[in-house]
């Protein structure tokens, strides 16, 4: 199946241009990013916490240290979690992609509104080695802090991407890369920016948003005239709460 990546006008250019950014956690839009309830056992040894994280190892099943949903303590809290998190801001980019080709509120959360595009990738493609897709509940999860600090092996981050059963409509799926790996470009709301290239050749198609304004749509155009990349406009239906796709240019 597809990857698709909605964005902003500008973004989407930045994608053509050959350059894609990783982003840190903290600087999601979900404040409960990486944050599960990490419960703290009593006669747990205060020390130095050195943990070690895979970024292209999938989940395992069953995640380990994983506790009931039904689990409670007073010594269960989410600090230690939030200092991890701190720790993953210097070091790991996550580029977030959506099975979902057409959703009206990822349209206009993530596609200034209907005036940027939706990118179509191909999953084959070797750039999204390390793919994984996120894990939606009801209830946070509650993990052993001591399957942290094991040391056995380390512990792959698919298992820290858990969210909300209310995010489950963008079906979203991620690869993860370390920030080390990537160029540092500018700051934007407090995060440097970090980027990767991407090859065009892991591009299959390009859809316009209903209010991408004409010039935007034709520097676009220009980008990828030449290039196997399918053009089309999701224009709004006569019908129903829906779009249709008008084609531009075929693969």
């Amino acid at each position: 199946m597809p990857l698709y990546k909605y964005l902003t006008v500008e973004n989407t250019l930045r994608v053509l241009e050959g350059s894609v950014r990783f982003t840190q956690p903290g600087a999601f839009n979900d404040p409960f990013e990486m944050v599960p309830e990490l419960y703290i056992p009593e006669d747990f040894e205060p020390k130095e916490i050195s943990i070690s994280f895979d970024i292209l190892a999938p989940r395992r099943q069953p995640s380990v240290g994983e506790l009931k949903v039904d689990f409670e303590s007073d010594h269960c809290n989410d600090i230690n979690s939030r200092n991890i998190l701190s720790s993953l801001n210097q070091s790991i980019g996550i580029l977030c992609l959506s099975k979902n080709e057409s959703s009206l509120l990822m349209w206009s959360h993530y596609a200034g509104e209907y005036s940027g595009a939706v990118i179509e990738f191909d999953e084959e493609h070797e750039f999204f080695k390390g793919l994984f897709d996120i894990d939606y509940r009801e209830c946070r999860p509650k993990k052993d802090i001591s399957s942290y600090v094991s040391g056995e092996s380390p512990i792959p981050i698919a298992e820290l991407c858990v969210k909300p059963k209310d995010w489950e409509y963008e079906k979203e799926y991620r690869i993860v890369r370390n920030l080390s790996d990537c160029k540092k470009v500018r700051e934007y709301n407090g995060f440097p920016v970090y980027v990767m290239d991407v090859p065009l050749d892991a591009i299959k198609s390009i859809t316009f948003g209903e209010r991408m304004p004409v010039a935007a749509q034709r520097e676009v155009w220009h980008k990828i005239k030449n290039t196997n990349i399918s053009l089309s406009l999701a224009a709004i239906a006569n019908w129903g709460y829906e779009f249709r796709k008008e084609p531009i240019k075929y693969n």
